[in-house]
């Protein structure tokens, strides 16, 4: 099991956009060189940061991104939430699967659930901000 680009991306992103100063929007090519990725990726993972209202755009002149929220309640589960594929150890356990066939008799669902609900948990307690004074 391994995080995508789109979720390590999503939260460097919004670490850089925190780590800015001031409240002023951050465009997203500023974002995009000083953590080296390409501008049309961003563009997509800001498009679904946006949309589960984690960053607010700012249009016109000197426009771009800013958190919609203070970076101290935003956690870095929910980036990964709002731009990845469900974070689910095995693919019986995702929503929009048909579900397992077995799931009624099976002796490993217990563990793959606690599985998830651990990596969940752990994602959930780290904040934005805390990386980000981490960072400093």
């Amino acid at each position: 099991m391994r995080l995508s680009t789109k979720g390590q991306y999503a939260v460097r992103a919004m670490v850089s956009l925190a780590r800015h100063p001031g409240d002023a929007p951050v465009a997203l090519k500023d974002i995009s060189k000083m953590e080296g990725i390409s501008l049309s990726y961003l563009e997509q993972l800001f498009v679904k940061l946006r949309k589960g209202e984690i960053v607010r755009s700012v249009r016109g002149p000197g426009g771009g991104y800013v958190l919609a929220r203070p970076s101290a309640d935003i956690s870095v589960g929910e980036v990964i939430t709002v731009v990845e594929e469900p974070l689910n150890p095995v693919a019986c356990l995702d929503k929009d699967s048909n579900g397992c066939e077995r799931s009624v008799t099976c002796s490993t669902q217990g563990v793959w659930k606690g599985l998830a609900q651990k990596i969940a948990e752990f994602l959930n307690s780290i904040s934005i901000e805390d990386i980000t004074e981490n960072a400093k």
